[in-house]
């Protein structure tokens, strides 16, 4: 093994011992020192996959049909694959998009790629026409991989591509002449650790959507990070539900397991089924597992009497976790649900750590080697934890070179450096710290907003109206109001059975009466499909934008239209 290889191993191992001990941790983790000629699939995963039996994918279809594939397997898939798209002219720094969902065929690419030196552009099946052409078009793809059924996507996306289609179509080179070619290896491309690895694009909450450029160190080794916080150790059966295409896929399904030589099990599923999924992980001995909030409100209305089975590590990702739900799970099988924070710009940065007391609200603390420091926008520096009113921007020290960060805004220097700015990454998200360092999330800088000069969390207020059983989804806006300026109001998809009437307002609104302060109330609301952005993200700018234009109220409720809730009525 190389030396890149043992010290990645001895950071890693380091993070394994010390896996429930956070503050040893936080005092003795640094990252390793890898090199300057650093490539994760020659350097960590070959040498950790070849002559290694164990499972590394495995993959469950709906008809139950189930595919596994070993380390060495995928070491050997993924150098022929290599050989053949090097073949095809894919060269080191050129940029080639994959479109996959979760087949086997998705690692190969995203294995041979590395193997290769070219660049990552990881996308999503769901992106319309528009939104393809624009990411080939900023990421200068010059190759494009996809799935058979989507190829005439790329009708009109340009002349000059290298085209492969895994399952073949007219037109289209078909990846599976790879696999014929025998035994092949391809040279180490001798890619600098500071080359360009990974280009995604992030989901475009508030417009449009940027660039995030990663190298070949900041995601391979930074997601040791991640590591951490799923408490993940070799040998785990590790199941994370997300869409191939989103730097969470490639956090859970791709670098952090395979940096614990974990199993990366899938289960593609058609529609839905809470019931289907919990079999499937009994039957697949799932040992980690990290979900969005939906999916775990969604596993609530299961029968959950059957126990957690190999389960040990339950862990919530994408949005900040209602407290209730982690209340549900702990009280039927015992797991708390560990919360955690990062960004497609970086890798998990602020985590419940297994071990350690989840606070409810609480995110956790900021998790090993990764510089976290909450800013005072008013003063541009640090919010000293615990003192009153410790709340500010999270932030990451730039003056630490914090590994985990990307390289920048592709494209788009004003961005890039209006994120930077004060010799801080700026994340956008605010928070609050008390003396143990404990960060819990207020809301997007957006998104937090003024009612009657109290400062309302969109997030809190959300998170107790989605207790209510009308509630599948909320999101809170301010409205203008004459006398407080603005006043919460709530956008609200209702749950199966329940209908958009009077009697359904009402009830929410003594829900919110009886759990809310009296600033954050929610004084209008009205069901609604929520905007979403292709990643499925609540795009609240939408709903505000609505409000500050006075669009039309039809269908809104008051809660001034329900006196009787202020004399205290049933």
């Amino acid at each position: 093994m190389s030396s890149a290889t043992d010290a990645l191993r001895a950071a890693r191992d380091q993070l394994l011992d010390l896996r429930t001990d956070h503050a040893a941790a936080l005092e003795r983790f640094t990252w390793p020192d890898v090199g300057s000629r650093f490539n994760w699939a020659h350097d960590w995963f070959d040498p950790m996959a070849r002559g290694n039996d164990r499972p590394a994918l495995v993959i469950v279809e709906p008809d139950g049909s189930r595919t596994c594939h070993t380390f060495d397997e995928m070491a050997r898939r993924s150098d022929r694959l290599a050989v053949w798209l090097s073949r095809q002219g894919v060269r080191r720094g050129d940029a080639l998009l994959a479109m996959l969902g979760n087949q086997v065929e998705l690692w190969d690419t995203m294995l041979a790629a590395i193997k290769l030196g070219a660049v990552l552009v990881p996308t999503t099946s769901a992106v319309d026409h528009a939104g393809l052409v624009d990411r080939i078009e900023r990421s200068g793809a010059r190759h494009v991989v996809c799935d058979a059924g989507d190829t005439a996507k790329f009708a009109d996306a340009g002349t000059d591509l290298t085209r492969v289609a895994v399952g073949g179509a007219p037109g289209w080179l078909d990846p599976t002449d790879a696999q014929e070619l025998g035994e092949v290896r391809p040279d180490h491309p001798g890619n600098a650790s500071t080359d360009r690895l990974l280009l995604y694009f992030t989901s475009g909450t508030t417009n449009r959507p940027k660039l995030v450029e990663h190298t070949h160190i900041s995601y391979p080794v930074g997601h040791l990070s991640t590591l951490y916080w799923l408490g993940l150790r070799p040998g785990d059966v590790h199941l994370n539900v997300s869409s191939p295409g989103w730097a969470k896929h490639a956090w859970s399904n791709f670098f952090a397991p395979w940096l614990a030589e974990a199993t990366v099990f899938l289960y593609n599923y058609e529609r839905f089924d809470a019931q289907a999924l919990l079999r499937r992980m009994a039957s697949e001995e799932v040992t980690t597992f990290c979900a969005p909030p939906t999916v775990w409100r969604m596993l609530l209305n299961a029968d959950l009497s059957g126990g957690p089975g190999a389960l040990r590590e339950a862990i919530g990702a994408g949005e900040p976790l209602n407290p209730e739900v982690i209340a549900q799970i702990e009280h039927h099988w015992g797991l708390t649900i560990r919360d955690g924070y990062g960004q497609t710009e970086m890798t998990a940065t602020v985590a419940n750590t297994p071990g350690q007391t989840v606070r409810p609200g609480s995110m956790g603390r900021p998790l090993p080697g990764v510089p976290v420091v909450l800013v005072d926008p008013a003063t541009g520096g640090p919010v000293e934890p615990g003192t009153e009113g410790a709340e500010g921007e999270i932030c990451l020290d730039l003056s630490q070179a914090p590994l985990t960060l990307m390289r920048g805004y592709q494209g788009d220097p004003e961005r890039d450096a209006e994120a930077k700015e004060g010799g801080y990454y700026h994340t956008g998200d605010v928070a609050t710290i008390d003396t143990d360092g404990q960060i819990t999330y207020v809301g997007r800088t957006d998104d937090v907003f003024k009612s009657s000069d109290y400062k309302v969390s969109p997030f809190e207020v959300e998170s107790v109206l989605i207790e209510h059983p009308a509630v599948a989804e909320a999101a809170v806006v301010p409205a203008p109001d004459p006398v407080r300026l603005s006043v919460p109001k709530a956008y609200l998809l209702l749950a199966p059975g329940h209908e958009p009437t009077r009697e359904t307002a009402r009830a929410v609104f003594a829900h919110a009466r009886q759990n809310l302060a009296p600033w954050q109330r929610v004084r209008r609301l009205e069901f609604a499909a929520l905007p979403k952005t292709v990643s499925g993200k609540i795009r609240r700018v939408e709903l505000r934008s609505r409000e500050q234009e006075g669009a039309d109220t039809e269908g809104e409720w008051r809660e001034e239209e329900f006196p009787d809730l202020r004399t205290g009525g049933a």
